[in-house]
């Protein structure tokens, strides 16, 4: 998640809906937005322009890529002035929706993917489409088209996964295994190459009086991605894409996806969690293993850069392992938000070269200086011995042999709230697993079904 994310990142931790576009609404769709007749790509030549965008790169590598960016994008183009608001993700998501269905919205946002914000904002004709742009600019060239997917829909907003482009990101994202090297030796351990080693280590942290692994799940959606983290393990892809994109053809309701939820229990039985996980923050979470509290962290790679601030090489990460040491790597990711372009954006030629410029090849080295894991042009970086390199080697391995899978919350509009919400319940042990996976069947095939 998360950054949501990955992330989420990464996942929203609130449904995003506003007035007349409540979930389920029978209202027709607004008619989505022309493309401009003709696209104006030099940027020196638009005049005097005002530039509002609203971004959620608050974190310090995040903050400082985009604080670096801002300023070489002002110096090139000194005619187009940037009015940026920063916001953390979950305020972000929860203002985001009433902007865009103002008489003046920013210019350009980041949008969750997911159908909750991207799919609810397409539907509602909010967003424009950015083809046209991708052509003039050779968007597709930049980036596979495994990328640009997760900021694809139909012009309806029923599809997710393709049909027009609507945003553009920078970041690429994978959830892994975060881990203290120093505690490691510590216990006498290795970093984990199978799941059997990986369960076995948090044992003998738990024994030996260490937290096995932070979790803060306040917030909801970070029990998602361990979650998912878990659940592909056993579940196979093919099953949870269909599931994370909403459409018909696979089920909640499995031997496998009932491993997974009885899984969680188990850990959260056996005290791998910190104590009140549930009624912890997520970065309160997190800066505590930052600090050198806790042995494990399953996280998006979206915390490399304020993890290694502290930790230094004493941080690792990794794929989660499979059953075997060569099992096919298979992890949840995909992309951090995408730039996304507004309906009502008086500006969207300076919009575009806005967006053209924070995710070139320049800006992919930024990123990389700055601690990120830059989404396209990610092989052609010089990076460090270290986390960075571990990060790198993770997001390339399972790119490359097609091992991401989507973040759950992207299943239904109403579906980051279900899933988070279950979550708690699961872990708090209000709801059995078999209970968990009916709270989730029930909004999946509501939706996938009325989805036509």
């Amino acid at each position: 998640m998360n950054s949501r994310t990955l992330a989420v990142l990464a996942a929203a931790a609130v449904t995003l809906c506003g007035a007349g576009c409540a979930p389920g609404s029978s209202a027709p769709p607004a008619a989505s937005p022309a493309q401009p007749s003709a696209v104006r790509t030099d940027a020196a030549a638009l005049g005097e322009v005002t530039l509002t965008v609203w971004d959620q790169e608050v974190r310090g590598g995040q903050a400082a890529q985009m604080k670096q960016l801002n300023a070489a994008f002002q110096a090139k183009y000194p005619n187009i002035k940037l009015n940026r608001v920063s916001r953390s993700f979950d305020d972000l998501n929860t203002t985001l929706r009433l902007a865009l269905s103002g008489n003046e919205p920013p210019d350009v946002v980041e949008a969750n993917n997911g159908r909750s914000a991207m799919g609810a904002f397409v539907k509602a004709g909010q967003l424009r489409p950015l083809d046209a742009y991708a052509q003039a600019y050779g968007w597709k060239d930049r980036y596979p088209e495994s990328v640009l997917r997760y900021s694809r829909y139909s012009a309806d907003g029923k599809l997710f996964g393709e049909g027009n482009l609507y945003g553009l990101p920078q970041v690429g994202e994978v959830v892994g295994i975060f881990y203290n090297a120093a505690k490691l030796t510590e216990l006498g351990l290795q970093p984990p190459k199978t799941w059997e080693e990986f369960q076995a280590g948090l044992a003998k942290a738990k024994a030996a009086g260490e937290v096995p692994m932070q979790l803060g799940n306040l917030d909801k959606w970070p029990a998602v991605h361990v979650f998912g983290t878990v659940q592909s393990r056993d579940v196979p892809a093919d099953q949870i894409r269909t599931l994370a994109f909403g459409r018909k053809g696979a089920s909640w309701n499995t031997p496998e996806n009932t491993k997974a939820a009885q899984q969680l229990v188990d850990w959260a039985d056996k005290g791998y969690f910190n104590k009140g996980f549930n009624g912890q923050g997520y970065d309160p979470a997190w800066q505590a293993f930052r600090d050198g509290e806790g042995v494990y962290l399953i996280a998006g790679t979206w915390l490399l850069a304020d993890l290694q601030k502290t930790l230094g090489k004493d941080l690792g990460f990794i794929l989660p392992p499979g059953a075997t040491p060569d099992a096919a790597p298979l992890a949840t990711g995909g992309t951090g938000l995408p730039f996304a372009i507004t309906a009502k954006s008086p500006n969207p030629d300076a919009a575009a070269a806005y967006i053209d410029f924070v995710t070139s090849a320049d800006a992919m080295k930024v990123l990389t200086d700055t601690g990120n894991l830059p989404v396209a042009e990610t092989a052609e970086q010089s990076v460090t011995e270290g986390p960075q390199q571990d990060v790198f080697t993770a997001f390339g391995t399972v790119t490359a042999k097609n091992g991401l899978v989507p973040y759950l919350d992207y299943a239904t509009p109403t579906f980051a709230d279900t899933l988070g919400a279950a979550l708690q319940d699961l872990l708090a042990k209000k709801a059995t697993p078999q209970e968990f996976l009916a709270t989730l069947e029930k909004d999946y095939k509501t939706f996938a079904e009325s989805n036509e």
